[in-house]
């Protein structure tokens, strides 16, 4: 339609009649389509807790972010109604409920954070640290820009996550699982199972005869649809983007020469020194802290006086740009190792810094970058390339043609794919080679239609175009055409069916009393022996069925169960004996015993948390716009639909 609408109005008659077009477009939207403009009017306010205000915005902000994350991890975009239909939306709208009713209750209770202590947490946020270790300021800048920060907003955020962590800590301060939970849970966790089995597979199933003619085409016709062939479709693709242009270029070592001089200094290891740091609330403070300072009370010393840790006051080894406060950072270069500052004023306070190891710095040669500078050289070079080229490719596409032939007419190469289905299989199964990466061609396309005008998809930092050439519709397929499926399919589950017969009636002989290794030697079968597992054990000769089977019964007892696991046939069954039961005794020093120790109060910490917010939310008030949430989360468009 709009490659249509373009060609239309490549003339002066086509000009003329969209101008009358859109003339008529604004007038009638002037009439009757100026109230949709103004349907979330009023809407600004999503919710309200106490006098904490969510805007929709913020809240479309969060939900759009969570969803893109949700989107990276399932490798393809995932739209709204998908979202909905996970709970997506009511997962984030209670998110951010409970941490607005926990920054109320901070407010309300006159709660604080010193700077220093947000400088602290976040110079040791593992997120901020260099390969080396240590505050890596350039780093903390990226992420946070990636993330939509500034400085300034992501302290304050900062500030309220550890105003939440206080008061969740408070709440939460002494709960404990009680003994007798933790000795349960780990006896379940830790008891382990030994048994005695056989296997069962083809070669005990005996001879199959062939079906009948008539008895394979009545056993295809109640299973039709699982033969049924698939929608294909043939598309073709033009890839673009700065990696794969980059292959066909050439970078001459003066070139990379040059760059590496001008970038030298970024290409460098920068000195790093190791820092301790104490911060004061005052100068008079860190004055009298510096003057007490001698042979035998240390810098170590003053800080545990003021109930700081090791940890506390270690910024380890960093460099002068990673240091967050200029003042900070340029006394701890000025001074010698092992030496003290005088107090030093600074954005979070009055600071005493002392110096320990210094690292020096290097510069490496350019024969050992030489290799990674001339591909970055490339990559920047191919992406004026992509930029100029998406923009005449745009122009052909523009101007109707289609991705084979606009990439002849610029000499590029298309990738034409004669049949795929959704999986992204060929029709003899097999999955199609040399699809881009980083997106979902496929999925694209089958959103799409031949004719379609569809717009590039990004991917690695370019661009790929792609159209829909033919379309070849699902189909119930003959019997002909699957005979060798069907037969095959008719024959497993003809052994599946008599090894399951087999092993239910050898598993009831058991039961009466008959031994296992008798009954194994009448089938001239192996008895095997396992070695001990748990519940959760990863046994390559059982599956996790059979497993299962086993931790229901008693000790002595015996069971059968289809056998799954990886190498196994799919008509492979376990006939077994269990002949131990071991539940072992529970040491609470143990390591496993510590862990799910943590993880139980984990879970009852959660819990009280969220019993705390749920008071808080009643007592506080708490009021939610629906039609707010329907129109961040895009629900408001789905209905209207």
């Amino acid at each position: 339609m709009l490659r249509g609408m373009r060609k239309a109005s490549s003339n002066w008659i086509g000009k003329t009649i969209m101008a009358v077009v859109m003339g008529v477009l604004i007038v009638s939207f002037g009439i009757w389509g100026i109230a949709d403009a103004f349907k979330g009017y009023g809407q600004s306010k999503l919710a309200t807790i106490g006098s904490t205000e969510i805007t929709t915005e913020q809240f479309r902000q969060l939900y759009n972010d969570k969803l893109q994350q949700i989107g990276r991890q399932f490798g393809r975009p995932l739209t709204s109604d998908q979202a909905r239909a996970f709970g997506l939306d009511r997962q984030v709208l209670q998110q951010v409920v409970a941490e607005a009713a926990l920054d109320e209750d901070a407010r309300r209770k006159g709660l604080g954070v010193a700077d220093a202590e947000v400088m602290r947490q976040i110079i040791a946020d593992p997120n901020f640290q260099s390969p080396t270790g240590g505050f890596d300021a350039p780093r903390f800048q990226q992420l946070i820009r990636s993330l939509g920060f500034t400085e300034q907003r992501y302290i304050a955020e900062q500030r309220k996550v550890s105003l939440r962590r206080q008061i969740a800590g408070t709440v939460t301060s002494g709960v404990e699982p009680p003994k007798t939970m933790i000795e349960a849970l780990s006896r379940y966790q830790n008891e382990t199972r030994t048994v005695d089995y056989v296997k069962l597979d083809a070669a005990q199933a005996g001879t199959i005869d062939a079906p009948s003619p008539e008895a394979l085409a009545a056993y295809f016709d109640e299973r039709k649809t699982q033969f049924r062939a698939p929608e294909y479709r043939k598309i073709a693709f033009l890839a673009l983007t700065p990696d794969e242009m980059a292959k066909w270029s050439t970078v001459s070592d003066d070139d990379a020469r040059k760059v590496f001089e001008e970038r030298k200094d970024k290409l460098s290891t920068p000195e790093q020194r190791q820092i301790s740091q104490i911060v004061f609330p005052n100068a008079a403070d860190a004055e009298a802290g510096r003057a007490r300072l001698n042979d035998t009370f240390k810098f170590e010393d003053l800080a545990k006086e003021r109930g700081l840790s090791a940890s506390d006051i270690d910024l380890g080894m960093v460099a002068k740009a990673g240091i967050i406060d200029p003042s900070v950072a340029n006394a701890a270069f000025s001074l010698a190792p092992d030496g003290i500052s005088q107090p030093i004023t600074g954005r979070f306070g009055v600071t005493l810094i002392k110096l320990g190891k210094v690292q020096a710095g290097t510069t490496p040669s350019y024969d050992s970058v030489a290799a990674n500078l001339k591909r970055d050289i490339a990559i920047e070079r191919a992406r004026a390339v992509v930029s100029d080229m998406h923009n005449k490719i745009e122009d052909e596409r523009g101007g109707g043609a289609n991705v084979v032939d606009t990439a002849k007419k610029l000499g590029l190469t298309a990738v034409t794919i004669e049949a795929v289905d959704r999986s992204g299989r060929t029709p003899d199964g097999q999955p199609v080679a040399g699809l881009p990466t980083g997106v979902d061609v496929v999925s694209q396309a089958f959103n799409s239609d031949v004719g379609v005008d569809n717009d590039a998809l990004q991917a690695g930092g370019g661009y790929i175009w792609y159209d829909v050439l033919g379309v070849t519709p699902a189909r119930d397929r003959t019997l002909d055409e699957v005979k060798p499926q069907v037969e095959a399919r008719w024959r497993e589950e003809q052994i599946t069916t008599r090894l399951r017969d087999k092993a239910v009636d050898m598993a009831k002989k058991l039961e009466s009393g008959a031994k296992l290794a008798d009954e194994a030697a009448a089938a001239g079968l192996k008895v095997v022996t396992s070695a001990p597992f748990k519940r959760d054990a990863s046994d390559p000769s059982l599956s996790a069925g059979v497993i299962q089977s086993v931790f229901r019964g008693v000790k002595d007892s015996a069971g059968q169960a289809q056998n799954t696991t990886s190498g196994a046939t799919p008509s492979e069954w376990i006939v077994y004996r269990i002949t131990d039961v071991t539940a072992p005794a529970v040491d609470m020093a143990s390591e496993d015993a510590k862990k799910l120790k943590e993880t139980l109060q984990r879970g009852l910490t959660d819990e009280q948390v969220a019993q705390y917010v749920t008071r808080l939310e009643a007592q506080i008030g708490t009021k939610i716009n629906a039609e707010a949430v329907a129109i961040a989360t895009g629900a408001a468009n789905s209905n209207t639909n």
